[in-house]
Order: C-alpha cells, then structure tokens, then sequence
C-alpha cells in the first residue's frame, strides 16, 4: 500500500484530533487540575488543522502524506500519555510523551523537506 492510500486516515485523525482538542479545552476549564489537559488540548488544537492542510495539499507537497502519518500519530502518543497520566493510569508505556513529541518534532521535519522535493507527478 503506497503512502496515497493512508489518505483517509489522514482525515479522519484530523477530525479526531479536532473534536478531542475542543473535547480536553472543556474538560481542562471544568476540572482541578488543568494542567495535562490543557497541554493535551492545545497540542490536538494544534496539529489538527495543519493534517487537514496536508491533506488538501497533497497534491503540491511531496511529503504531505508521510509529514502527517508521523504528525498525527505522534500528537496521538504524546496526549494519549498525558491523559493517561491525569487519570491516574501512569504513563502508556515508558517514555511516550518523549517519544510522541519527538515524532511531532520529526513530522515537521519531513514537512519542511518537502520544500527541497520536487512535487509529486499529477
């Protein structure tokens, strides 16, 4: 399966990340501790719109497709982690969030190499 076909993931993880970032505001302005559930929010707030871009650009970016699999699985793992944490669950797995914001970090990283990359063929 070639990198096209993650395309409705794509979507579909901005749309979740939406929903869940608008989700954690509420729950963060409603709740004691606010902390987590803020960083949580702000951080789906944040890479949602920007998978919604890349999927709408692919077309004109030739690493839209994969810049958006490591963006959004990385927001998934590191929030994941966090509310993991403000439930009282402990950590998802040893060093998640780490892990999850490095892959964020390497998400716009591949998104920035797509500036030296010729586009893909239509």
């Amino acid at each position: 399966m070639t990198l096209q076909g993650f395309r409705p993931l794509i979507l579909m993880l901005s749309g979740f990340l939406g929903a869940c970032g608008v989700m954690l505001a509420a729950g963060a302005s409603h709740g004691e501790d606010a902390r987590l559930l803020g960083a949580a929010s702000t951080m789906c707030l944040a890479h949602a719109p920007v998978l919604l871009a890349l999927y709408i650009a692919n077309h004109r970016i030739k690493t839209a497709n994969s810049a958006a699999l490591v963006l959004g699985l990385g927001t998934l793992m590191f929030c994941g982690d966090l509310l993991s944490r403000h439930f009282g669950h402990g950590s998802l797995f040893p060093m998640a969030a780490p892990v999850g914001g490095l892959a964020m970090i390497a998400g716009w990283v591949v998104l920035g190499a797509g500036a030296v990359l010729k586009a893909p063929e239509q």
